[in-house]
C-alpha cells in the first residue's frame, strides 16, 4: 500500500485540532508535541491543508489553526488528497503509467485495485467527528460480510 507518514500525520494532526474548541485558534507547536511529529513537517502539511480549505489559519500572540468547516463535514479523503496521498495498492501507475511488469500487467492487478478502490471509498465516508467519536465495529462489517457466507456471518455474531 503506498499510505506513507504524509497521510497518516495529516489525518493525526487534524483530529487533534478537531478535538481542540472550535473557537480557539491551536498553535502548530502544541500539535507537534501531543502527535510526536516534526513540527517542520507539520508546517509542510498545514500548508497543504490550508490550501485545500481544511485549515483557517489565524496570526498573532493566540495564533494557530483552526477547522476551517465542522468536523461532521471533513471526510478523512479530502483531508489525504489535500496532501497527495492516494490509497493505491498496486505497483504500477494507473492507465497512463508504467505497467506492473514490463509489457502487461501482474496477475494480480484487479485485486489490488479492488482493494484500493475499497478503501478509498471506505475513507470517503469516515468524518473527522466519526474519527472522534470511535468507529463503530459495524462499519466495516458489510464489506465483509460479501466475502464469507450466511451461516458464517450468523456464526460471527
Amino acid at each position: 500500500m503506498e499510505l506513507n507518514t504524509k497521510g497518516r500525520y495529516a489525518v493525526m494532526a487534524m483530529a487533534d485540532l478537531a478535538s481542540q474548541r472550535a473557537s480557539d485558534a491551536t498553535p502548530l507547536p502544541a500539535i507537534a508535541e501531543r502527535q510526536q511529529i516534526s513540527i517542520a513537517y507539520l508546517e509542510q502539511i498545514f500548508i497543504r491543508l490550508r490550501r485545500a480549505g481544511l485549515v483557517e489559519s489565524a496570526r498573532g500572540r493566540a495564533g494557530g489553526y483552526r477547522l476551517a468547516r465542522p468536523a461532521a463535514e471533513i471526510v478523512i479523503a479530502d483531508i489525504m488528497s489535500a496532501v497527495e496521498e492516494d490509497t493505491r495498492m498496486t505497483r504500477c501507475r494507473g492507465e497512463d503509467g508504467a505497467p506492473c511488469l514490463p509489457g502487461h500487467r501482474c496477475l494480480t492487478h484487479n485485486l489490488w485495485e479492488a482493494l484500493g478502490a475499497q478503501i478509498a471509498g471506505f475513507l470517503s465516508t469516515v468524518t473527522l467527528k466519526d474519527v472522534l467519536d470511535g468507529l463503530p465495529a459495524h462499519r466495516g462489517r458489510p464489506a465483509v460480510e460479501a466475502f464469507i457466507s450466511p451461516s458464517e456471518v450468523q456464526t460471527a455474531r
